[in-house]
């Protein structure tokens, strides 16, 4: 059994959550967590996007809701993934407002280019809809794009990685162990096998479990994960958000550095 420090990954009605940061922050409180990251989605989500002219009023959420509560909020958002060359919707003028720094693969984006979209969303979600093994040239593509996202911006946490996409968990993985990118365990959904996690983890890459909740009542869920990792034989030292640790993040290192 594990206790969660930390739940870097809850939505909110900025994008499609049904509770308010208030309420995630008190169930993150109820559940014993020390911090809870609000991480909507991403501007360039067509149905569900933050939108820009509402960071000021987020943030005035946040800063109460961590008054009240006496949980660390961090004020971070599920960045969207947009072209091959790892470009992504948190622009560096954006960089200033948040705390926290999340990034993965979704539907209905706005992408760079119509060739990224074709090659990251349409050519996986053909295979994932029906149910088709990927070809050589989707799991080089998509790896590409999630290595050139982690090498080109201060992500911290690769959010669901392989859901309803595609690549060579091994390779994406080396590269966040070597820039200080986290990978998420969600438990929101399935989105890696037991063995998966072991082959990651067997490149020294650091995790966290996350709740990706959209309903206060799910912050802080860690049942999926305490499932897989029974299964697999990933060190629990390895995940660095449950038994009183925190990660060492770094977009917080990079502001510092260059903001």
């Amino acid at each position: 059994m594990m206790n969660l420090t930390a739940d870097y990954h809850t939505h909110t009605p900025y994008s499609h959550g049904k509770n308010t940061v208030w309420e995630n922050a008190k169930a993150a409180k109820s559940k014993g967590l020390l911090q809870v990251g609000i991480t909507d989605h991403g501007f360039n989500h067509l149905l569900f996007g933050l939108k820009r002219k509402n960071l000021a009023d987020l943030r005035a959420e946040i800063d109460e809701a961590e008054k009240i509560t006496g949980v660390k909020v961090l004020m971070g958002m599920e960045s969207n993934l947009i072209s091959v060359n790892g470009e992504t919707d948190m622009k560096e003028s954006d960089l200033q407002y948040f705390d926290l720094y999340l990034c993965g693969i979704h539907e209905v984006l706005k992408y760079k280019k119509f060739s990224d979209f074709y090659n990251i969303m349409v050519k996986n979600y053909m295979a994932y809809k029906f149910g088709r093994t990927p070809s050589k040239k989707i799991i080089d593509t998509t790896t590409k794009a999630y290595i050139n996202a982690v090498k080109n911006n201060p992500i911290d946490i690769l959010t669901h990685i392989n859901y309803k996409c595609y690549c060579d968990i091994e390779e994406v993985a080396k590269c966040c162990a070597d820039y200080g990118t986290y990978i998420e365990i969600n438990t929101k959904k399935r989105h890696v096998s037991a063995e998966e996690l072991n082959r990651m983890a067997a490149t020294g890459v650091r995790f966290v479990i996350d709740s990706d909740a959209h309903s206060a009542e799910r912050v802080g869920d860690t049942k999926i994960a305490e499932e897989i990792l029974k299964e697999a034989s990933v060190p629990l030292e390895q995940i660095d958000n449950i038994d009183g640790r925190l990660p060492k993040f770094r977009f917080q290192e990079y502001k510092l550095r260059k903001l």
